[in-house]
């Protein structure tokens, strides 16, 4: 069993989901973490879950950045400790420069909530080892600033060091135009640190554990980490 900590500043949303997933479907030991907190030793991973925090004012994540905690998340991520960020966790990480790139505007400048699909790019990571390479995901979204953004220096880093995990892309896996629902640069909707030992993605996956709901497939991010994390290893399927 691992030790999960999730994440809550003001405006926080999402944090119940995933400790349901967590803890009733996977039968995790996690619990919620106030934002004052500066101590995050005792937990084997750390969740950024989705919502608003501080109303996404000046930009989604930007002042959530700088709260007590995010000095003890970067302690984490350094000693290797895996950190989710999921949509304003993503958002959060990137304005802490734990993760490459920004999330803008959704291109249309419209707020998006819907299904939507994406390509797994990578599985030999603790976050994608439950899929096999090249499986299309069904998984929600919802966000308005979900538009990933990184210079071209910075954009051609990212591919060549593969840390690109997840693609927007038709059900059949095809990256048009047309399935790409905020204008993501290469279509990009999940990403990794050099290091891989921390994940951003736009689409929640703790709204897709279970057939009920529309989808089961975003269980496979947490249980992919749960299997590096009890394992000490990546697995295969496929």
């Amino acid at each position: 069993m691992a030790k999960f900590g999730v994440l809550v500043f003001p405006g926080t949303n999402c944090e119940i989901d995933v400790l349901r997933v967590l803890r009733d479907l996977l039968h995790q030991d996690a619990e919620l973490v106030w934002y004052e907190e500066r101590d995050l030793e005792r937990y084997d991973a750390v969740i950024l879950p989705g919502g608003f925090s501080y109303g996404d004012y000046l930009r989604a994540g930007a002042m959530a950045r700088w709260t007590p905690v995010i000095e003890a998340v970067y302690a984490a991520a350094e000693k290797g400790r895996l950190i989710l960020g999921i949509c304003n966790g993503f958002q959060i990480l990137t304005e802490a420069g734990l993760l490459p790139g920004a999330l803008q505007r959704n291109r249309h400048l419209r707020y998006v909530c819907g299904w939507t699909h994406v390509r797994v790019e990578r599985t030999d990571t603790p976050f994608t080892s439950a899929y096999r390479k090249g499986q299309v995901l069904r998984i929600p979204i919802s966000h308005g600033e979900g538009n990933f953004y990184a210079d071209p220096d910075a954009l051609a880093e990212i591919e060549k060091r593969g840390q690109v995990l997840l693609r927007y892309a038709t059900p059949d896996g095809q990256l048009t135009e047309t399935a790409n629902p905020n204008g993501s640069l290469h279509h990009i909707a999940g990403i990794m640190n050099k290091a891989g030992n921390v994940m951003g993605l736009m689409p929640h996956p703790e709204r897709a554990c279970e057939a009920v709901l529309g989808s089961g497939d975003g269980c496979g991010i947490f249980a992919s980490m749960i299997h590096y994390l009890t394992k000490g290893r990546v697995f295969h399927v496929g």
